[in-house]
């Protein structure tokens, strides 16, 4: 398999041959442009990267909901205190990976 990349919307296409027109935008075949061997590396580990970063997303909303749910308990003092912290790891961490996402993308290593 061979990457591709749309040059007209930058989606990447896995295939031996390019397609004869983007499945994303239409653009002719001509718009498709094989990435290079370095370009390929670099977009195959970002969509790792980028898989992980949702993963731990994810995660960080259940977290999220949990504190929140803690909160309204309100057991004691003490675990409201830790549950608040929680709320706020998560949002906080939350915010940082998405930009480091919006990063990848304008740095063309989305994929």
């Amino acid at each position: 398999m061979v990457l591709w990349k749309c040059t007209s919307c930058n989606m990447v296409i896995e295939a031996t041959e390019p397609p004869n027109e983007c499945p994303k935008c239409g653009a002719p075949r001509e718009r498709l442009v094989e990435l290079s061997g370095d370009q390929e590396k670099l977009v195959l580990k970002s969509r790792r990267t980028n898989y992980l970063h949702i993963e731990a997303v994810s995660l960080l909303r259940k977290l999220l909901e949990v504190a929140e749910e803690g909160i309204r308990e309100n057991l004691d003092p003490g675990c409201v205190k830790i549950f608040e912290e929680e709320r706020t790891f998560a949002k906080t961490m939350i915010q940082k990976i998405l930009a480091e996402i919006e990063g990848h993308v304008k740095k063309g290593k989305w994929g």
